[in-house]
C-alpha cells in the first residue's frame, strides 16, 4: 500500500473518501490482528502507512467540514 497523496484525496468525492477510511481502518484491523498474534507482516511499515493515510483522509474530512460552517 502506497501512501496517498493529498491531492488524490482532494479529488475524491464524500462517499469515496468515508469508502477509502472504511477499507483502510479495515485493513488496519487485520494488520494489528496478526501482528498481535505473532505473525510476520507483510512489511514492517504497513501499519504506520495505513494509519497515515487515516489521518490524511481524516484531515482532509475535517478542513472540508470547516469550510461548510464558515471557518477558515
Amino acid at each position: 500500500m502506497a501512501l496517498l497523496k493529498t491531492e488524490e484525496i482532494r479529488e475524491m468525492d464524500e462517499s469515496e473518501r468515508e469508502e477509502k477510511l472504511e477499507e483502510l481502518r479495515d485493513e488496519l484491523l487485520h494488520e494489528t490482528g496478526v501482528a498481535a498474534m505473532g505473525g510476520a507482516p507483510e512489511s514492517p511499515g504497513r501499519i504506520s502507512t495505513i494509519k497515515r493515510n487515516i489521518a490524511r483522509i481524516l484531515t482532509i474530512m475535517n478542513e472540508e467540514k470547516n469550510k461548510q460552517k464558515g471557518g477558515n
